[in-house]
């Protein structure tokens, strides 16, 4: 479909470079834009019903997408990655940026991502806010386990998340300072783990009320909270042809170098949702648990690789039970 103009957009934190480009080429208009209600208005005003828009993956995209999307046709989130923009060009500056942007668009060159609905972005903000309180909690509780050890005490982080055992450590004469350190550190603690209950309890009941998570649930060692953030990443499971696309996604598949006839798979790629690939290698732990032909097969992995690659490859594998058990 031929749009009567192409605009690609370089998106910042306070303001966004802008390139329109008609269906032959020809540069129509470019100007940059305040990334406020007025300059977004204002940007608005210049498209018709018949535009195309490209905007790269940043921080800001989806309020921007949001904000234009009913003055548009289409709005399409190009991968920064996938993308070549800039070959053949020494410079590089937003107006070209936007240029470039405009005219791979034009020429459906771009390789666009997913841009999920409000309410899978609104799942995944919950999500990932408690793997975020999660995180904080284990740095402050490892924070206080280095601190007692510098004094001489031999205290687990276990034993320091639990009131007695603060209790214990406060009983214990230390110096002034480290005293001061810890209780400061145990007052954020203490506010972090009412703060993670909270959200604890909201994104279990979320899971609850969802039958995607409910139907995730089955998988073996996936929870309630490990099922909505998988839901919740993954999004529309149709974008994936096949349990490898998504293992991909996750950035568990392993970098593949192939030259003259020589084929070597190095590290796993890393690239993807950081959360999916999170929650997938957590539910692998219990790989080896299963009694079923897959636990037979990860514990006989793990003898032969150890037990962190096997849990990488057990994680791999348990994309297709999703695949399978999410709900059409």
């Amino acid at each position: 479909m031929k749009y009567e103009q192409y605009i690609g957009v370089d998106l910042h934190k306070r303001n966004f470079q802008a390139c329109a480009v008609t269906a032959e080429g020809t540069r129509a208009w470019e100007g940059p834009f305040p990334r406020t209600p007025a300059g977004l208005q204002a940007f608005s005003a210049r498209c018709t019903p018949r535009t195309a828009v490209a905007v790269e993956a940043t921080g800001p995209t989806w309020h921007f997408v949001d904000a234009i999307h009913d003055a548009v046709d289409t709005v399409v989130v190009v991968d920064p990655l996938k993308t070549r923009l800039k070959a053949g060009y020494a410079a590089k500056t937003d107006r070209l940026d936007a240029r470039r942007l405009a005219d791979a668009l034009r020429r459906e060159s771009v390789v666009t991502i997913y841009h999920p609905p409000v309410a899978v972005r609104e799942l995944r903000e919950r999500c990932r806010s408690r793997h975020a309180l999660v995180r904080t909690r284990t740095a402050l509780l490892l924070r206080m386990q280095a601190l007692v050890l510098r004094q001489g005490l031999s205290e687990s982080p276990a034993r320091l998340y639990t009131p007695a055992g603060q209790r214990g450590v406060a009983q214990v004469a230390l110096s002034p300072q480290a005293t001061a350190a810890l209780q400061r550190l145990g007052r954020v603690l203490a506010h972090t783990t009412h703060e993670l209950e909270q959200v604890t309890r909201e994104v279990e009941q979320a899971a609850a009320r969802d039958p995607i998570a409910g139907a995730l649930t089955q998988v073996v060692g996936i929870g309630p909270i490990l099922a909505l953030m998988i839901r919740a990443e993954i999004g529309a499971i149709e974008r994936f042809p096949t349990p490898g696309h998504l293992a991909s996604y996750a950035g568990l598949v392993p970098g593949v170098e192939m030259s003259a006839g020589r084929l070597r798979a190095g590290r796993i790629t890393r690239r993807g949702s950081p959360w999916l690939r999170w929650a997938l290698v957590e539910a692998a732990v219990h790989g080896p648990k299963r009694r079923d032909a897959e636990g037979r097969w990860a514990r006989r992995l793990a003898l032969r690789k150890g037990a962190l690659k096997a849990r990488v490859a057990i994680a791999r594998r348990l994309c297709t039970e999703l695949c399978t058990q999410w709900p059409r």
